[in-house]
């Protein structure tokens, strides 16, 4: 509740006077403490405020000036902020004592325990202890790979330590921060049979918890955890007491006094201070109405509303409280709350239609225990007779204890009883059992009638019995107990003597009991015995009771108080003071009347409760007035600026909240929560002044380096807007100047705030912690652009100041990370710290690495944006690539100047395109970007020039390597070949390396490389068949022929040449098959003719061996000689077979070349091409030289050769592959028909060939 002189009237400027104000009604001439240093206290130079009590003399004037003055104030000033605490802790410890409104919230989220400095840095420790192999954790490679980047990355991240400063960071956060990383890192491993990678995932966070923990001994956790530690677990009223006096200040034993004289164990005694608290809530607004005095609204017509406001929160206060149960059973009261759920007489109180209690409603039920002991004085009945004793309540059952021996009479029985009557009548009797034959019943010895009360003694006490007449017992008695309990509401009873108007109309001795039917309904009844409905009742509502004098004309009772109301009084009395106190201080409770009835003469200390005080009751009371602790207890709450109170106590909450062990985020502990709520409700406090004073401590906390949960902010902003904007879901209409002003002030600071945390965000929200945050503030700065609550504001609009954000954010981020790279001693080129002199020193080597280690970083950082805060910005993804492209515009100035710096015609700077281009090209949003374009710009010419000069290059080492070639085997060619080909792949594969992302270009790099390769090949090839029909004319033609290694490595050029087209000269599509069409056509033919050259000579050894032959064709004169000294010859000696030599000499000279080609050329497509054109060529010739000599018959010699010749060769070249198609070809087949012949012949006219023949035999492979 707002008091019509609080601070809503006054501005800022009177904060310090309404500090020194505040409890003026509390301290009378005490002076009052001012507002704590953080509320902005400013000094006044003198300070008023009557008499300053005796403790201190007032302040000196302001033109007065000591040295000795500061200490004086400050001194005062801590005496001040004391007394407010004093003050607020009284009104929190009734909050916590007696809560009707609020209750500690069970569904708020768990905070986590936050990280400290000290925890950061072991976990450092530990985890590079892990890193160098010091724990006993095993890991493969990839589980260390993936701590090592989380230790670089983000455990070493000055950002992370700066969280950590601010206590907004958790053992969580560290943990969702791996486990994010290594999400992405699992899903790039391959797949492993029977491992899934939820498994991998799942023994990774377990490893990571070894590590986390280190060495700890989870065993040695301390027992009792601290208050801190429990905050965030739903408080005991103990431990709320405990954690308020820390957030205030308070000393123990302050606390000890205030409890004690607050009393706050008595529920009943709090029950009324509320009652007394919201009729003086009642009777403020009626005087507000009535003299209207209101604070300043923003419409004349919200005053009545106000009052309204009031009344109504006034009123829905009453209902909770009322809504309290007063006993914990009983049906008949829960019935009888919602019956009296009527608040209409609430707000006037002494309305005559209020709704009056029958009798019906005040009945009480009590429970009796009645326990019989042992009887005294039993002399009648002989020692061996059975004794027992009966007990009753009268009107209820009746019980019977067990039998025991006349001459020990003890029992120790007890006896349960339930009653309504106020008053019961208990009877206990003794019997011994009859032994006579007719006897019916036992015999009754004596008997006792007791009228307990609920104020009787409940300790065992002997009773005289009443015996029969004829009874020798004449001092029979009985010790028993009666304990009578006093129902809950049930508050008070006992005989007073009373006389009123409407009832009690003759003054004489009653016996009161003052019922509690519900929370605001108290009845004063009268019993008779043996009755439970009251004789007569009075109700208290309205009555107010007071101590009088003693009244003359009434005789009877000695201590006189009387409760008065509008057309009534009644008079009571009692026969002591201390029985009176009790009264009145019941009664008062009962009617919740603000006046606090004193005694004229105290003459003596009484407990609340209703006893004597004992010694340490009466020094608690003593030090109680001592310490001058009476002002705040009886400080009237209706008379305090509560707003200003409350202010106080949310901000010393929160600082405190801050500072526990939790990362809290701003958000209360659930039994903080429960106290504010209680509190406001409690005192009025406003639900806008509350949020605006947690806006403005949020604020204050975040722009010194706090974390705050931006969603906390939201909840907090939209109240206060919905306030303002008049939609209040609770219904509250009235909106007061000052708050609309304070709203608008917050409102522009917390725009600037948010913008400031966005233009931040790398640094706000590092590693996108705390989650969802920085969403949660975009989210929040759309609701703070709105002009009101029911109009969204235009996409565009937000759109624009997110974009001006994300601009700064570009510079800020830049610039951080230059400095960074500067500290880490990496970087001395920068945009912003240019240094001409360093710059000028710097290599142009040194400056190209710099700028590529700043590359780097930028990647990394971007990097780390779309990881951790795309998702933030998904509203306005082309935001984020803008602000990527500004951040890069930055480093274009960095780059540039590098590049400027290097040397014409040096390529160090291509690695620094690929690293940036592999960047952008796989960004949808950077790709063909500015940025992009713009280093495209810059490398084209590098990469026209460099592919020209590596043309060129090219060219000339083709040129010089084949004019010094050796043609030595290397590798699948020769020297120059293998460079050729190895410098065309390198070539093309570093241009396919840049992946340059504009098609047009690529297209045509492409097509150039795959020219220039088809050209390059093209010349090698030519030079190759030219060095092979040079090497080859100078070959020998006879036998001795054997191939050279050199033309065996010519045609494997030519085979690499093939293989290498394919990669090096293929492009895909239709016409731009022509280059690799065109090499490969051009080498296809160039084997053709080395195969067809190397046949030829094959050839030319062959018909040198038939020429041979050709001298013993019949007829010649070299023949005939020939064969006539053969045949003398073989007459004396053993002459060798002719023309064997020959045969075998051509068959070696066959069988080695085979071996030669096969094993040195790495084709077997053109050695079987090769042998198939040498085959047939051979068959072909040996076919020609046979017609030749169709009408001659052979010579033996001649015959013995060709056959011979002919198969062998027919057989090497079947073991070489050559097929049978082309093995028994229609040359072959007139050959052999032919030899055939001739050898059939020869059989029949020299007698045979000596083994040698057509036919197939191992005995003549044996002999060839």
């Amino acid at each position: 509740m707002l008091d019509p002189s609080s601070s809503e009237e006054e501005s800022d400027e009177g904060l310090e006077e309404e500090s020194r104000d505040v409890l003026a009604a509390a301290g009378g001439s005490q002076r009052a403490p001012p507002a704590p240093a953080r509320e902005g206290r400013r000094e006044a130079p003198g300070r008023a405020g009557g008499g300053g009590g005796a403790a201190r003399p007032g302040s000196p004037s302001p033109s007065v000036l000591s040295e000795g003055r500061d200490e004086p104030e400050r001194q005062l000033d801590e005496e001040q902020e004391r007394r407010i605490r004093l003050q607020l802790y009284v009104f929190v410890v009734r909050c916590i004592a007696y809560p009707f409104n609020a209750k500690q919230p069970t569904d708020m989220a768990r905070r986590q325990q936050k990280l400290n400095k000290q925890q950061l840095q072991l976990l450092k420790e530990r985890f590079q202890a892990f890193l160098n192999g010091e724990t006993q954790i095993v890991a493969d490679e990839a589980f260390c790979n993936a701590v090592r980047s989380y230790y670089e990355v983000f455990l070493k991240s000055d950002r992370v330590a700066r969280m950590v400063q601010s206590g907004g960071c958790s053992a969580n956060d560290f943990r969702e921060v791996f486990k994010k990383n290594i999400e992405k890192r699992v899903r790039s491993l391959p797949e492993i049979d029977g491992l899934s990678k939820e498994t991998v995932l799942s023994s990774w966070i377990a490893k990571y918890d070894a590590i986390y923990r280190g060495e700890e001994d989870l065993c040695k956790q301390p027992n009792r955890m601290a208050l801190s530690a429990v905050s965030e677990l739903i408080l005991s009223k103990e431990q709320l007491y405990e954690m308020f006096q820390q957030i205030l200040g308070i000393k123990k034993l302050e606390h000890q006094l205030l409890y004690n004289a607050c009393q706050l164990d008595n529920a009943d005694e709090q029950a009324a201070q509320i009652r007394r608290e919201l009729d003086g809530r009642l009777q403020l607004a009626e005087k507000m109405a009535k003299e209207r005095k209101f604070p300043k609204f923003i419409a004349k017509e919200m005053e009545n509303m106000y009052i309204e406001e009031l009344r109504s929160s006034v009123n829905l206060l009453m209902a909770n409280l009322e809504s309290l149960p007063v006993s914990k059973g009983g049906p008949e009261f829960k019935l009888q709350k919602l019956k009296r759920s009527q608040n209409s007489a609430f707000l006037d109180i002494g309305d005559e239609n209020e709704i009056q209690l029958s009798k019906s409603d005040v009945v009480l039920s009590f429970t009796l225990e009645i326990v019989i002991m042992e009887v005294q004085g039993l002399k009648s009945v002989a020692p061996n007779r059975i004794v027992y004793c009966t007990m009753e309540v009268e009107g209820g059952e009746k019980l019977q204890t067990d039998q025991a021996e006349a001459s020990r009479p003890q029992w120790g029985t007890q006896g349960d009883f339930t009653t309504t009557h106020p008053r019961p009548v208990v009877k206990v009797k003794l019997f011994t059992e009859s032994t006579g034959v007719l006897a019916l019943e036992d015999k009754e010895l004596g008997r006792v009638i007791l009228y307990p009360t609920s104020n009787s003694s409940k300790s065992a006490e002997l009773h005289r019995m009443m015996v029969p007449k004829s009874s020798q017992d004449s001092d029979l008695k009985i010790k028993l107990a009666v304990r009578m309990d006093k129902p809950p509401h049930m508050k008070h009873s006992g005989y007073l003597y009373a006389l009123g108007q409407k009832v009690w109309k003759r003054w004489k001795k009653r016996y009161f009991v003052l019922v509690q039917v519900s929370q605001y309904t108290f009845a004063m009844c009268s019993y008779r015995e043996k009755k439970s409905e009251p004789q007569e009742l009075m109700q208290l509502e309205g009555y107010t009771v007071d101590y009088t004098d003693p009244h003359p004309g009434l005789q009877g009772g000695q201590m006189f108080f009387n409760a008065v109301k509008e057309g009534d009084t009644v008079i009571f009395a009692s026969d002591d003071e201390q029985d009176r106190i009790l009264w009145v201080q019941a009664m008062y409770r009962a009617t919740g009347q603000s006046y606090k009835p004193v005694p004229a003469i105290q003459t003596q200390k009484v407990n609340p409760k209703g006893g004597t005080l004992h010694a340490g009751a009466q020094l608690h009371a003593d030090r109680f007035q001592k310490h001058g602790m009476d002002e705040f207890i009886s400080a009237s709450p209706c008379k305090l600026d509560h707003a200003f109170l409350f202010r106080i106590l949310q901000r010393q909450t929160l600082d405190h909240r801050l500072n526990d062990s939790y990362s809290c985020l701003g958000w209360f502990s659930p039994g903080q929560v429960f106290v504010l709520d209680e509190y406001c409700a409690r005192y009025g406090v406003r639900g806008c002044h509350r949020h605006l004073c947690y806006l403005t401590e949020l604020m204050e906390h975040s722009e010194s380096g706090a974390v705050v949960d931006p969603t906390l902010l939201h909840y907090s902003f939209a109240f206060c807007a919905s306030h303002v904007h008049g939609s209040r879901p609770d219904g509250i209409g009235t909106v007061s100047m000052e708050e609309k002003d304070r709203f608008e002030e917050i409102k522009e600071r917390l725009s600037f705030l948010l913008e400031n945390q966005i233009s931040h965000f790398r640094y706000c929200f590092p590693f996108g912690r705390p989650e969802g945050a920085l969403k949660a503030t975009l989210s929040l700065l759309e609701r703070v652009l709105m002009k009101d609550i029911a109009t969204p504001i235009p996409a565009e609009e937000v759109k624009k100041v997110v974009r001006k954000c994300l601009e700064k954010a570009a510079l800020i981020n830049y610039t951080r990370l230059t400095e960074y790279a500067k500290i880490e001693g990496q970087v001395t080129l920068f945009c912003f710290v240019f240094d001409t002199e360093t710059m000028s020193q710097a290599s142009p080597a040194r400056k190209l690495e710099d700028v590529l280690h700043l590359a780097e970083l930028c990647i990394e950082v971007l990097q780390q944006n779309e990881e951790h805060h795309a998702e933030a910005f998904a509203w306005w993804p082309d935001l984020l690539a803008e602000h990527a492209e500004k951040f890069w515009a930055l480093f274009t100035v960095d780059m540039d100047t590098a590049l400027e710096a290097q040397p014409q015609d040096s390529w160090d700077s291509f690695p620094l395109f690929q690293l940036l281009n592999n960047f952008l090209r796989n960004d949808t949003l950077l790709c063909n970007g500015k940025f992009h374009k713009h280093l495209q710009e810059i490398f084209v010419p590098l990469v026209v020039r460099y592919v020209d000069l590596m043309e060129s290059s090219i060219a000339q080492s083709i040129h010089r390597g084949f004019e010094q070639e050796t043609w030595q085997p290397v590798n699948n060619g020769s020297a120059t070949s293998e460079d050729l080909f190895w410098k065309l792949d390198a070539l093309q594969m570093f241009v396919f390396d840049l992946h340059w992302p504009e098609q047009e270009f690529a297209h045509h790099l492409e097509q150039r490389l795959k020219l220039m390769a088809s050209d390059m090949i093209e010349a090698c090839v030519k030079r190759t068949r030219t060095a092979f029909e040079l090497k080859l004319q100078k070959a020998s033609k006879t036998t001795d022929l054997r191939i050279p290694a050199s033309v065996c490595t010519m045609l494997n050029v030519l085979v690499d040449a093939k293989k290498q087209s394919t990669k090096l000269c293929a492009l895909d599509g239709g016409q731009e098959q022509q280059y690799h069409s065109k090499i490969d056509d051009l080498i296809d033919s160039t084997v053709k003719e080395i195969i067809s050259m190397l046949v030829s000579k094959f050839v030319a050894v062959l018909e040198g061996v038939l020429s041979k032959l050709s001298r013993y064709d019949e007829g010649t004169f070299f023949s005939s000689i020939l064969s006539f000294t053969v045949k003398a010859a073989a007459k004396y000696v053993d002459v060798p077979k002719p023309g064997m030599d020959l045969a075998d000499t051509y068959i070696m000279f066959v069988r080695q070349n085979q071996d030669i080609l096969r094993e040195k050329v790495n084709e077997e497509m053109y050695i079987e091409k090769l042998f198939d054109q040498w085959y047939s060529s051979s068959m072909k010739v040996i076919c020609v030289w046979l017609a030749d000599r169709l009408d001659l018959q052979l010579h033996i010699y001649q015959l013995k050769t060709l056959i011979k010749i002919v198969k062998k060769t027919y057989r090497d070249f079947r073991l070489q592959g050559v097929l049978e198609g082309t093995l028994n070809s229609k040359t072959y087949d007139t050959l052999h028909r032919r030899l055939t012949v001739e050898e059939a012949t020869a059989s029949v006219s020299e007698g045979g060939l000596q083994g040698i023949t057509m036919k197939d035999s191992d005995e003549e492979e044996e002999e060839g």
